[in-house]
């Protein structure tokens, strides 16, 4: 098994060069740019080479800055006003458009889950076709959560789900399945249910079923009854405890405060081709996520989510969380959350590198990465933090780059933590606790 180091993931090695180049398409010599060290091109100006981008949301609450950047005219004060947004039914009808290409019918750029970016890249979700992606910004952080259906209510579950092991055992043995939903496979959705289960002593791989769902669905199936529980960003924790189908069990900022959630990606052959036009972008982007952390904005945030165009949900499903107030439906009331969604605040729009370490680190821990997988290459590859260096000097807003593209040592509600500078030790932490 490799032995993970600081060194490994802070120095540049000549293997992160060789994947640079081979999974992103950056300007030769001739090209009419001039690369800078930073991997940023500078023209004659900072005018866009193009006024049109087409980018897509799947319409949960992370997407908000997308949505505000074209509403509140940001990417035209940023010189792109064709900018397109376009709203997408499931994250895998997001994936199947960020292969074509807006030149295809597909998209540019979109909101996505952020390992969506890494998994494209290398082509394991992308019917192994290499498709070189950048993240640009993460778009959020913390705004998911986990709820079970009305059957689970006598057990009024929280962060430990031992309570519900033996009901899942009982039901297992009259050969029902218990079935819970996340998202997407391999992302932060899944990791949290698998997380929750498992600090119960449950198997998510053999004691119960994840079923892959699209958001916009969840609280649908869970009134049909085919499933048990999600694991979703709101708003549909809020319309399932308004329709009384459920409750929350928890909140994922309490499993891992301000944890990493949406990004910002874009097909690294359009930043390339459009280097001061994705710098713009980017900058309408920041300024729309400090626009929706500002309390004077919520309720003008609110009537434009709802509109059909955008997310197409009632105000009253919006604005409890989105303030921070989490109802979790089983009498439970916390005002002023720590964990409600943040677009801007704590850095939350920087893409820490270390962010994406942990993810690739958390994918070997579930078998789905080999432990030799080099690291470091493909996170210089798909993060680009240069260009929201470079964006946030644009806006103004120099005070907001951190001194580090790494956050530190991450505390999770498991008692596990995870050291960027040491992560083997958190690759060789278990990942179902023993219950005696």
């Amino acid at each position: 098994m490799t032995k993970f180091s600081r060194r490994r993931f802070l120095l540049t090695t000549s293997a992160a060069a060789l994947l640079t180049q081979t999974i992103t398409h950056r300007p030769t010599s001739g090209s009419t740019f001039n690369q800078l060290s930073s991997g940023v091109y500078a023209g004659d100006n900072d005018t866009p080479e193009v006024t049109k981008a087409t980018l897509g949301f799947v319409p949960v609450t992370s997407c908000c800055p997308v949505i505000i950047a074209k509403a509140k005219g940001f990417f035209a004060k940023y010189g792109m006003p064709d900018v397109q947004v376009n709203k997408q039914p499931s994250w895998a009808v997001t994936r199947d458009k960020l292969m074509l290409g807006a030149a295809n019918g597909g998209l540019d750029g979109a909101h996505v889950l952020f390992p969506m970016a890494y998994l494209i890249a290398t082509g394991e979700i992308s019917y192994r076709r290499k498709i070189p992606m950048y993240i640009l910004a993460r778009m959020n952080v913390n705004g998911q959560g986990i709820s079970l259906a009305n059957a689970y209510k006598n057990l009024n579950l929280g962060l430990d789900s031992l309570a519900i092991k033996s009901v899942l055992a009982q039901k297992a043995l009259h050969g029902e399945i218990s079935r819970f939903a996340i998202p997407y496979r391999r992302v932060t959705g899944d990791f949290f249910m698998r997380w929750w289960l498992a600090y119960g002593g449950i198997d998510p791989e053999r004691d119960v079923s994840l079923i892959v769902v699209p958001p916009p669905q969840m609280v649908a199936n869970m009134r049909g009854g085919t499933m048990d529980g999600f694991c979703v960003v709101d708003p549909w924790h809020h319309r399932l405890i308004k329709q009384k189908l459920g409750y929350s069990a928890v909140t994922s900022g309490e499993l891992w405060n301000n944890h990493p959630e949406k990004a910002l990606a874009v097909r690294g052959d359009w930043v390339d081709k459009h280097p001061k036009a994705a710098k713009a972008l980017l900058a309408a982007i920041l300024e729309a996520q400090m626009w929706c952390d500002r309390p004077e904005n919520k309720e003008e945030m609110f009537q434009i989510l709802s509109q059909r165009q955008w997310m197409g949900v009632k105000i009253d499903f919006l604005r409890d969380r989105l303030l921070g107030k989490i109802d979790y439906g089983n009498g439970r009331v916390v005002e002023n959350s720590p964990h409600a969604i943040k677009f801007w605040r704590d850095s939350a729009s920087y893409p820490y590198k270390s962010h994406d370490l942990w993810f690739l680190i958390e994918d070997m821990r579930w078998g789905h990465r080999s432990p030799e997988f080099e690291t470091k290459p493909l996170i210089d590859a798909v993060n680009r933090e240069d260009l929201w260096r470079e964006a946030a000097k644009l806006i103004g807003q120099e005070k907001a780059i951190p001194p580090s593209t790494s956050r530190g040592v991450e505390k999770f509600f498991n008692g596990l933590e995870f050291d960027p500078e040491n992560p083997q030790a958190y690759l060789n932490a278990p990942t179902i606790r023993k219950i005696s």
